[in-house]
């Protein structure tokens, strides 16, 4: 019989299902399509909705995964390359950093931003040769995932033995005035910044999205049973703001699959 939280599991992903994908084989299509469609407002909208702390959020959880110089990373839905940035800030070299999405749109803009290699591909299927990176890393884009089992499976055969996967995400607040704070501002106040902002409906409706996949994403919990499923050790979850999470987890040292 399902416990409690993986009947909770199933009626968010039922939820997400209803709202955007009609056909859960559609799911991966329609993100495609989604940032293909905004990844021109992609920068500034997350400008206003980081509030100028995006950056440093990302180089603090990268430098605590233990990413230093000399480490090759892969970094998965890379999207503009605001993540995959701050790994090459912290390596120091844009060759030491493999960027992969499924938009082309997306990689178009991260070519522009950055010189580090891209390659079209979804994460439950990377176009990677095995033991590649010593780092595997997602930036907000695992509730966009229709199977997570798949991409850790993915990431476990493109780390090397003992490297390390650094997944960050949001998930919607478990505190009453939290939750009723960030409904306000990312589901309500962004979209409508945005709107103004960048005078197209479709960075709205990207905000929109964002929300109701924060509030519909599978929780923490499930997130780390699934890591620790996949075969990944010493699991943990940074949490930040009762919004901000930073996952975390390693290949086996003897692991060669």
């Amino acid at each position: 019989m399902a416990n409690n939280s993986e009947r909770l599991d199933a009626e968010q992903s039922r939820a997400l299902v209803a709202l955007y994908y009609a056909d859960p084989l559609r799911r991966l299509p329609f993100v495609r399509d989604l940032f293909n469609r905004t990844a021109e407002h992609y920068d500034s909208v997350n400008r206003l909705f980081s509030l100028g702390s995006g950056a440093w959020y990302r180089r603090t959880c990268l430098r605590r995964a233990g990413l230093r110089p000399g480490h090759e990373v892969v970094d998965v839905a890379v999207g503009t390359g605001l993540l995959a940035r701050e790994a090459v800030a912290i390596t120091g070299d844009c060759q030491s950093v493999i960027g992969v999405d499924v938009s082309e749109a997306m990689l178009a803009a991260a070519r522009r931003n950055l010189g580090i290699p891209l390659i079209q591909g979804a994460a439950e299927a990377l176009p990677l040769a095995s033991a590649v990176a010593d780092f595997v890393t997602m930036g907000y884009a695992l509730r966009h995932v229709a199977d997570l089992e798949a991409a850790f499976r993915e990431a476990i055969r493109v780390l090397r033995p003992g490297g390390t996967i650094v997944l960050l995400e949001m998930r919607a607040p478990r505190k009453r005035m939290s939750h009723m704070l960030a409904a306000a501002y990312i589901g309500g106040i962004m979209p409508l910044l945005s709107l103004l902002v960048t005078r197209d409906s479709r960075a709205r409706t990207l905000m929109r999205y964002h929300w109701d996949t924060i509030v519909n994403s599978v929780p923490p919990e499930a997130v780390m049973r699934t890591m620790v499923d996949s075969g990944f050790l010493g699991v943990n979850c940074w949490s930040e703001f009762d919004l901000f999470c930073c996952y975390f987890g390693r290949k086996a040292p003897d692991q060669t699959q």
